[in-house]
């Protein structure tokens, strides 16, 4: 067997294109790919310190925002018991107000039951006088027929009711008859 031997004008002409392809690719091809692997190299060390300071930053905007929000909670239950305070002081008051305006109903409905018995009795005191008066002129026989005189037993029996003085009821209608 024989062996496959290239020429030796081939082999110097192999070697000058391989040299001429070598030359030019060092001397624009690789500067322009080590230039571009660089840039991506600084790219994207770039936006890994970027993507760092960005995370750093989220961090503290969210202790920030934590520290908002804990804040925020604390001012909500804080209001909230002040509210609480509020509304406890407003109940008494309103509940104070509601006894003294209930208080005082009462005290007005019970003068006004006082001056109505008041009046009942005079009332009453009045009719008895006159039917006491009536009932001492049919005993006596005489008959008190004149209102003015009647008026002024009647007048003379609640007086001295009122004085506290007993009343005799022959005694009115003796003082009746001698008028």
């Amino acid at each position: 067997m024989r062996a496959i031997t290239p020429l030796w004008q081939e082999f110097i002409t192999g070697a000058v294109a391989f040299a001429l392809l070598c030359f030019v690719l060092m001397r624009s091809v690789f500067p322009r790919m080590e230039q571009t692997f660089r840039a991506r190299t600084e790219a994207i060390e770039g936006g890994i310190a970027r993507a760092d300071a960005t995370r750093s930053e989220a961090r503290r905007l969210r202790e920030q925002y934590r520290a908002q929000v804990n804040e925020a909670r604390a001012d909500a239950a804080r209001i909230r018991d002040e509210a609480r305070v509020d509304a406890e002081r407003i109940r008494h008051d309103v509940l104070a107000e509601a006894r003294a305006e209930a208080d005082r109903a009462v005290s007005a409905g019970r003068e006004r039951l006082a001056a109505e018995r008041q009046g009942i009795v005079q009332e009453m005191l009045a009719e008895v006088g006159t039917l006491a008066v009536d009932l001492a002129s049919r005993i006596v026989g005489e008959a008190l027929a004149e209102e003015a005189r009647r008026a002024g037993t009647v007048d003379r029996f609640l007086a001295e009711r009122e004085a506290g003085h007993p009343v005799d009821a022959t005694a009115g209608a003796q003082a009746g008859r001698r008028r």
